[in-house]
């Protein structure tokens, strides 16, 4: 048995359409990026540019990408088998690749952990599935109340209806919303943060 008001969360859940995430987010890529076998993702910085990176970990091996740009920066197609996959350390990690060579990332995803949920300026990002086991990504800069209508305040930016939602989140620095799926990655990206009042 579900409350009242519960149904109606559950119906206004239903009843919003997936849209563009709000200004001053825009989509790293076109469309999703395709990665057969997701199993999971992780946020680093790049030691350089100091751009937010983001590793992917598949049943086909890890990549890693700039989230500002989406570009693939390191390709591992065969890593370490007893390193391949984060269940093999209790903090959720693995080798990192290209210019994380020498480092450990946390990988949130199929084995567990988890992605930041708010950004130091406001925004916060919820999973809902009103229509389980379909998840839908909540992007809203209320601090999450998610008053009104879709659109004003909150957004429904992403719907996995066609795959398992693997990890939804913020990179630590709050520039990047990445969601992770058991087939593809999707990102968005801002320059700065924006101080919401």
């Amino acid at each position: 048995m579900i409350t009242e008001y519960q149904q109606k969360l559950r119906e206004r859940y239903i009843a919003a359409p997936v849209m563009p995430a709000p200004e001053p987010w825009q989509p790293v890529f076109a469309h999703t990026t395709p990665i057969g076998g997701l199993l999971g993702i992780g946020f680093a910085v790049h030691p350089d540019s100091g751009n937010d990176l983001v590793m992917a970990v598949s049943s086909d091996g890890h990549g890693l990408f700039d989230a500002a740009t989406g570009e693939k920066i390191a390709r591992d197609r065969d890593p370490d088998f007893e390193t391949s996959t984060p269940d093999a350390h209790p903090d959720l990690t693995c080798p990192g690749l290209g210019p994380l060579t020498g480092t450990q990332v946390r990988i949130a995803g199929l084995f567990g952990g988890g992605l930041h949920t708010t950004t130091p300026d406001g925004w916060s990002m919820d999973v809902v599935s009103p229509e389980w086991p379909h998840d839908r990504v909540i992007l809203s800069a209320d601090g999450g109340r998610r008053q009104g209508p879709a659109g004003g305040t909150w957004w429904h930016v992403f719907h996995s209806d066609y795959s398992e939602l693997r990890a939804a989140g913020f990179s630590p620095s709050g520039l990047t919303l990445a969601v992770a799926t058991s087939s593809d990655l999707t990102l968005w990206t801002r320059e700065q943060l924006q101080y919401n009042n």
